[in-house]
Parts: structure tokens; C-alpha cells; sequence
């Protein structure tokens, strides 16, 4: 655990741990001082004398110069007034740094998940569930935040124990020694016990929990397709099954925390009675006489019983969400993307050189494509389902890396050096558009850190999409509702063709982007992409041929090979 902790810690987080190490010592120090101070001060009110007899007391008193027995106690409990508040004001500055660093480790952790998922070369984002990496950012970024602060406390609080003890020692070796051994041995019972179950609850938890996520982010998903079949019922009681247990596991988790507490507590007070019968019976008289020594360990005790049941808590709360640390351990060992700034110009034409590509080993998709792509030219890519066409426009457009082969533009291969330039130079309207639930305006700029109103409005134009929302909504700030739940099939493609043209890409890919709408709103659209894409290149993958009517050239793929290509095609 240590070892994958360290791994996602910074330089910075670790010099911080160091200073939180410090200052949970100096927490401790001040915890011990505060148990051991007030004994004296109950000896001084009840016994004026034992400012003599004592020779701290006596030299503190002497420093100080007082004449008066009466205002040296009195100047020593205003003093403990002093200190008590102190002691608070430290120990609440020691719980907001806690929370500091470890919340904020909550945005880091966060982040990084994030920008790891964004940075993952597509080829392995594909191969991840959406709703598992949800859960990571949100739901086990916070639970390993929350290890991390119950590490923190734990090593606290054993400072305190040290240091108390030590007193404890001091007073009366004997009697600490067996209060060490009770305590012990119970604490183990504990976790021999109670942390082994809370263990299996964790990961019982984060089982249920990814079912939780996958319902719920497929149910919202497929929700027209549930209501239009009727299983409401069904997936109601799968969600309530996942959500059940989930409960469940953080009900025992919850439960069978506050067992170490109660049961310390018990034991503790028991513990004080065993040692008064022990004194009564070993000096068979009242042990007025060794009420300070009680005192001070009824004291030690109280103070030492809570940091006991936090540690114990802390402990268990690392094996509870000990299944965390080690889910974002495992997504960010994934390696980024490491795409460099070299520009690549497209002046003349794209080459496929043997180009091969497979999903799994010795399974290729496609096989040893050889093609040429003039600028400005429109190729249509045509065959069955599963013939290789969308995945050979994806290695076209950078988001595959061929397996074998070479993809050259103007001579230059497309590498991890230049295909970032590459990519930016691409217009993409895929099959199926998402859109989010903002405006109009932020879904054609999408990803932009500034909205450029004029370009909006020219690429709504070209479109022909603008008039509609000017006339009928409320132009480029119409909000469009999750998916562009407001609008038709051939409105949310227009959307999807402003946002693909709004940078004014010298390629436009089309992947089955009209294979959802009805032949007489795929037919005029395509006129409209077929007038915008005019000057550009083209390469459009459709199932339907009538689509590709207006293409130089046809390319036909046919089990992951150029099958037959056909010139002049729209001539």
C-alpha cells in the first residue's frame, strides 16, 4: 500500500506529509503535556504544602517570585486557562491542515484521472467502460482522499499514545505495562475480528458500486428503448439490487465502527475498577494515598481511550477503501498519449502504404491497404458491416496507429511527432452525435476556450440551420437539452456538420453520419455537405451507395481488403 501511495504522491505532497508528521508530534506533545499538568494542579488546591515538597513546584515557584501560596495556584490555573485554549486553537490548526491536504489531494487525484483518460490513445479509451472510469473520478478519487486522511490521523495518534504512555511509564511502570498487554490484546481481537469483516465489506462495496454506475449510466442511456419494450420493472429491481447492496456493505462498514469505541470504552472503565479493587485489596485500607496515581492514569486513560478507537477506526477505514488506492493506482498506469507540436502541411496528396490493423493478435481487420487520397478529391468507403471501412477511416485520421505500414502525407509519415497537427486539420461528423446540454453556440465550438459568434453563426449558415433557430428559438443561445434531446435527427446533424466546418478543416469525414435519417433528409443534407465540402477533401463511409453519388471514386472493402476501387464515380 505504502509502495502505491508513494507512486501518486508528488515531491510536494510528500514534504508536506513531512510537516504534518511534525506537527502531529507537536499535536502529541501538547496532548501529553495536557494530561500531565492538571495533576499537579489538583495536588496544589487540595494541598498548599506540596509547593515545598515538590522541587519542580518549588523551583517554578521561587523563579517567578511569588510570596503568596494562594495567587501561585491561582496564576497556575489561569495559566492552565491559557494553555487549554491554546491546546485548542493547535489541535483545530492540525485538523484543517489535515482536511487541506487531503481534500485537496481529492482535485488532484481527480484531475489526474481525468487528464489521463483525456491523454489515452483512442484505441485503448474504446476498451474502457465510461461508467467505470465515472466512478473512479468521483467516487474512488474521494474514498482514496479519504485513506490518506485516515493514514494521517493514525500516525498522529500513535504519537499521542507514545508520548502518553511515557508518562504513563513514569508514574508507575508496573501498572502501564499491564494496561499495554489489556489494551493490546484487545486491540488485535479487534482486528481480528471486526477489520476482517470491515475488509470484505469494502470490497463488497466497490463490487456493488461499479454495478451501480453500469445501470445507471445504460438505463438513462437505453431509455426510450426500456420504455418502449416494457422492462421498467426489470431494471428497477436490477438497479435496486446493486443499490441494495451497496447500502449494506457501507451499513456493516458503518456498524461495526463504532465496535472498537464501544468496546474500548467498556473495558477502559472496567479497567479502572479492577485497578482500585487491586489497590484496595493490596493495601486493606481507603486509597486516599494513591488518588493522585489514579488520577493520573484515569486521565491517561480518557485521553488514551480515544486515540486508541481512532486508531482503530483509521485502520479500518484503509482496509474499507483499500480497494480504492488500488483502482487509481491501476488507471494511472495507463501511459498517455505523448504527441508532439511538428506542423505537417497537406498540399498534394495521402498516402496508405501495406497498411495492416487488429484489435486482437493475429485477428487483423484490415489487411495491407494500399490507397491514394488527392487533396481535394471525394472518396466514398463502401462495403458490408464489419468490412473494415470506420476503422480505416480512423487510422486515415490519426486516431488508429497502423499495426504495420506506413501512412504518408506529401511524403512526410504520419508519426506521434506530427499527427497532432494532423488531427487538427480534420472535420469529423460520426454516426452517432453527442451533444451537450448547453447552448447551441458551445456545441459548434465545442472544446474552445473562446465562443467566436460570428463563425458560430457562418458555420450554422452553411448548415442551413441558422434561419430555423433565429426564427423559431432563440438563434445561437438555444439550449438544445442532454443529447440534443430538443431537436429532430436531421436538426442535430446539422449541429453536428456547423461543429465539424466551424474551424474551417481542409478534410471532412463523414462516418455514416446520415445512416440514421430518412432517404429524403439524408439526400438533401448530403447536398448541403457535398456544396460545404466543395474545396475540401472528403472521405465518406456509407451503407447506402446512393450517398456516394457525387464521390470521385469509391473505394469497396470486403473482409478487410480494397476489394475493387471505381473512378469518376460522380462524373
Amino acid at each position: 500500500m505504502i509502495k502505491k501511495l508513494n507512486s501518486l504522491l508528488t515531491k510536494r505532497d510528500k514534504q508536506f506529509l513531512l510537516f504534518m508528521l511534525l506537527f502531529s508530534i507537536g499535536v502529541s506533545l501538547i496532548e501529553t503535556v495536557g494530561v500531565g499538568i492538571i495533576m499537579p494542579f489538583i495536588n496544589l488546591a487540595t494541598n498548599f504544602n506540596f509547593i515545598t515538597s515538590n522541587k519542580y513546584i518549588n523551583l517554578l515557584y521561587n523563579f517567578f517570585g511569588f510570596k503568596s501560596h494562594i495567587n501561585f495556584v491561582i496564576s497556575f490555573g489561569v495559566f492552565l486557562v491559557f494553555f487549554y485554549i491554546f491546546r485548542a486553537v493547535f489541535n483545530y490548526m492540525y485538523f484543517y491542515m489535515l482536511a487541506r491536504f487531503s481534500m485537496g489531494r481529492y482535485h488532484l487525484i481527480a484531475f489526474r484521472l481525468f487528464e489521463n483518460y483525456m491523454g489515452l490513445p483512442y484505441y485503448t479509451f474504446i476498451q474502457k467502460n465510461p461508467a467505470h472510469m465515472v466512478k473512479s473520478i468521483v467516487n474512488e478519487a474521494n474514498n482514496l482522499t479519504q485513506l490518506i486522511a485516515s493514514t494521517l490521523f493514525m500516525l498522529s495518534e500513535v504519537f499521542v499514545i507514545l508520548f502518553i504512555y511515557s508518562f504513563l511509564l513514569y508514574i508507575n511502570w508496573k501498572m502501564t505495562i499491564l494496561l499495554t498487554i489489556f489494551l493490546t490484546t484487545n486491540a488485535l481481537l479487534m482486528k481480528i475480528t471486526v477489520s476482517k469483516k470491515i475488509k470484505v465489506a469494502g470490497d463488497i462495496r466497490e463490487e456493488f458500486q461499479k454495478k451501480f454506475y453500469e445501470l445507471l449510466n445504460s438505463s438513462i442511456g437505453n431509455f426510450k428503448i426500456i420504455k418502449l419494450k416494457g422492462v421498467e420493472k426489470i431494471v428497477e429491481k436490477n438497479f435496486s439490487n446493486a443499490s441494495s447492496g451497496f447500502a449494506k456493505a457501507n451499513i456493516t462498514n458503518q456498524s461495526l465502527a463504532q465496535v472498537p469505541r464501544l468496546f474500548l470504552e467498556a473495558l477502559g472503565f472496567s479497567l479502572i475498577a479492577i485497578i482500585v479493587i487491586y489497590l484496595i485489596i493490596k493495601y486493606k485500607h481507603d486509597i486516599r494515598g494513591a488518588i493522585p496515581i489514579l488520577m493520573a492514569f484515569v486521565l491517561g486513560l480518557y485521553r488514551l481511550m480515544p486515540s486508541v478507537n481512532r486508531i482503530i477506526s483509521s485502520y479500518n477505514m484503509i482496509l474499507f477503501y483499500s480497494k480504492s488506492l488500488d483502482i487509481v493506482h491501476n488507471e494511472l498506469i495507463y501511459k498517455s498519449e505523448n504527441l508532439g507540436d511538428e506542423n505537417i502541411k497537406f498540399e498534394h496528396k495521402v498516402e496508405l502504404k501495406n497498411v495492416s490493423f487488429e484489435y486482437i493478435k493475429d485477428k487483423p481487420v484490415l489487411k495491407d491497404i494500399n490507397l491514394t487520397i488527392k487533396k481535394g478529391e471525394k472518396i466514398g468507403f463502401a462495403g458490408k458491416s464489419g468490412s473494415g471501412k470506420s476503422t480505416l477511416i480512423d487510422i486515415i485520421i490519426g486516431l488508429y496507429r497502423p499495426k504495420s505500414g506506413k501512412i504518408l502525407v506529401d511524403g512526410i509519415e504520419l508519426s506521434e511527432k506530427n499527427i497532432k497537427s494532423w488531427r487538427k486539420r480534420i472535420g469529423y461528423i460520426p454516426q452517432q452525435i453527442y451533444l451537450i446540454d448547453s447552448t447551441v453556440a458551445e456545441n459548434v465550438a465545442f472544446g474552445e476556450d473562446t465562443i467566436d459568434e460570428e463563425k458560430v453563426k457562418e458555420a450554422l449558415k452553411k448548415a442551413n440551420i441558422l434561419n430555423f433557430l433565429e426564427e423559431y428559438h432563440e438563434g445561437i443561445y438555444t439550449r438544445i437539452g442532454e443529447n440534443g434531446i430538443k431537436l429532430s435527427g436531421g436538426q442535430k446533424q446539422r449541429i453536428a456538420i456547423a461543429r465539424a466546418i466551424y474551424n474551417d478543416p481542409e478534410i471532412l469525414v463523414l462516418d455514416e453520419a446520415t445512416s440514421s435519417l430518412d432517404t429524403e433528409t439524408e439526400t438533401k443534407i448530403m447536398e448541403e455537405i457535398y456544396s460545404i465540402g466543395k474545396n475540401k477533401t472528403m472521405l465518406i463511409v456509407a451503407h447506402r451507395l446512393s450517398t456516394l453519388d457525387n464521390c470521385d471514386k469509391v473505394v469497396y472493402l470486403n473482409n478487410g481488403k480494397i476489394e475493387k476501387v471505381e473512378e469518376n464515380v460522380g462524373k
